[in-house]
């Protein structure tokens, strides 16, 4: 069992404000699964924008932080960083369903646990929490690619 605090993550993600979106790593067993957490607050860059009369954190973002969640899981696993040569993308997503939505004040709870890993393709099961019920939940595939 591993716990990370935002000055580990961000040796782990290459990714800053205003995109970062995993807080704390509460749980991680590398090679299986990591748990973490994004507090949604209302300083939110998007809130002002959607909406402004009922501010909802967009799905796609939720994907992300998922996603973002899963990265620092196959870095862990992998026993390297992120650097500046190289960038963890999409692959796919599949089966991805929003079950409530994600408001200010809410904690999401992010649980995500490797499926497969081959040929530098990782799938992941991705669940999103809030108060014990599912936001959302997708299949994730990602690879990591060379820049140069």
């Amino acid at each position: 069992m591993t716990s990370m605090d935002i000055h580990q993550i961000l040796d782990y993600l290459p990714h800053r404000y205003p995109i970062l979106l995993v807080d704390r790593v509460l749980d991680l067993v590398p090679g299986e699964r990591i748990t973490a957490l994004k507090n949604v607050t209302i300083n939110e860059p998007f809130f002002p924008g959607h909406y402004p009369h009922h501010p909802v954190m967009p799905g796609v973002l939720i994907v992300e932080a998922m996603a973002q969640t899963a990265a620092i899981l196959s870095f862990k696993t992998m026993g390297s960083k992120s650097d500046d040569n190289s960038v963890y993308y999409f692959v796919g997503i599949d089966g991805a369903r929003f079950k409530r939505p994600v408001m200010p004040g809410d904690q999401l709870i992010l649980e995500v646990s490797i499926l497969t890993s081959r040929r530098s393709i990782w799938k992941y099961a991705a669940t999103a929490r809030v108060d014990g019920q599912i936001a959302a939940e997708a299949e994730l595939m990602c690879t990591l690619r060379s820049t140069e």
